[in-house]
């Protein structure tokens, strides 16, 4: 920029700046305007425009545009060193020196061309072409940093595989916890209902046999409570209450018994004779003989 502002101030009409020598200093004073002393900068036809800088993402597809063969989106290939200067050489105006370093600097250090780098033979210019073998130092270098990367996303992966665990055994355990205390006090309200239900009918036994022994007993009302050792006010309430419950239980609906009948004979199922035989009614069929079980000399009976 210093020298595109030299060479304007160079190339400035000398009419400007200066009176004809045939004037005399005082009508030169009065014949030119006044001008103002600062430097006014000059545009001439060498000066290029101003370039804007692109973003990394627009940067890359103009170069892709430009130069397809190295620039290759999802395939990264190892760029031949020092390729900045050759793509402002081959695209002057187009792209800005900070605008290219953001961008060459975010795309050599991606994991893909850290690969790329380690594992090809040469570098690439923007033909595509071949453009030197990578250094021994720069492939070791890619691969230790690949190493490196590699080695935090396994410790990442696996940090987030202990919180997921423990985040499931804490659910886990607070579900496990939610349902112990359901269950408990379930069985907390079951048991307080069999204890209620227990001492409810402890005392109805209770109002009852105090029932069967007043109306069975010839004591009075008032010996009879000196033996229970009742007042003549719950003695009576008791009996009441008592009188109430028969009078309940006898009303209440007693649970229907299914009927029993004896099953239906088969008549066509006949027992058997004891011996053997066939039964009465049915065919004669033949008998398996029986082998002769007497003993050797005793002769055979007559029929």
């Amino acid at each position: 920029m210093n020298d595109l502002r030299s060479t304007a101030e160079d190339q400035a009409p000398a009419t400007e700046s200066a009176a004809p020598a045939s004037e005399s200093p005082a009508q030169a004073a009065e014949s030119s305007p006044t001008v103002d002393a600062s430097p006014t900068p000059v545009a001439t036809a060498n000066t290029p425009p101003a370039v804007a800088d692109l973003s990394p993402s627009a940067c890359a597809a103009r170069l892709v545009e430009l130069f397809p063969a190295v620039f290759t989106p999802g395939a990264p290939k190892p760029l031949k060193l020092r390729i900045q200067a050759d793509v402002q050489q081959r695209a002057p105006g187009v792209f800005t020196r900070k605008a290219l370093s953001v961008f060459l600097h975010r795309h050599t250090t991606s994991t893909a061309y850290l690969r790329a780098l380690a594992d090809a033979a040469d570098r690439i210019d923007l033909d595509g072409l071949p453009a030197g073998p990578v250094d021994d130092e720069h492939r070791q270098a890619a691969a230790t940093e690949l190493q490196r990367r590699r080695a935090l996303h396994d410790e990442r992966r696996a940090a987030e595989r202990d919180a997921q665990r423990k985040a499931h055994d804490e659910r886990r355990a607070g579900e496990r916890e939610a349902q112990r205390a359901a269950h408990d006090a379930h069985r907390a309200t079951h048991d307080e209902a069999r204890r209620s239900r227990a001492a409810e009918g402890q005392a109805l036994s209770e109002r009852a046999a105090l029932l069967r022994a007043f109306e069975a007993t010839t004591l009075t009302a008032a010996n009879f409570c000196a033996l229970k050792g009742l007042s003549e006010s719950d003695l009576a309430a008791a009996l009441a209450q008592a009188r109430e419950d028969r009078q309940r239980f006898a009303q209440a609906p007693r649970p229907q018994q299914p009927e029993t009948r004896p099953a239906e004979r088969d008549p066509r199922t006949r027992s058997q004779p004891s011996d053997g035989r066939p039964a009465e009614g049915e065919p004669r069929t033949a008998h398996r003989q029986q082998p002769d079980r007497r003993p050797r000399g005793v002769p055979k009976p007559p029929r």
